[in-house]
């Protein structure tokens, strides 16, 4: 998203607190239109028990990709990165949507 947004581009997806606090210009940008998911206990709790899963798996991952994909998986939504270290998520839930931008 952030290079999305720095290109101009229009952004439809929706994001979580943790881009905003990333890239706090997103919250003024005129082409974003999608909604910003704020951090809910239940979020906290799901990333603390994906790294459980991770860390059996010797795959830990940092707090702020855990965050993201718990909220993508508690609110059912399809994770938009450039990041491919999120791939590892569908080795512990396979329920996890992902999609690489190249």
């Amino acid at each position: 998203m952030i290079v999305r947004a720095r290109r101009g581009e229009r952004i439809e997806e929706n994001i979580t607190s943790i881009t905003l606090v990333e890239y706090p210009p997103i919250r003024n940008y005129e082409g974003f239109r999608g909604r910003i998911y704020f951090l809910s206990i239940r979020d906290q709790l799901r990333a603390s028990s994906l790294q459980e899963k991770l860390r059996v798996l010797g795959k830990p991952m940092g707090a702020s990709d855990l965050l993201i994909a718990a909220v993508c998986l508690n609110k059912d939504e399809e994770l938009v990165t450039l990041d491919e270290d999120f791939l590892v998520i569908k080795e512990i839930e396979p329920s996890f949507r992902v999609i690489i931008e190249r």
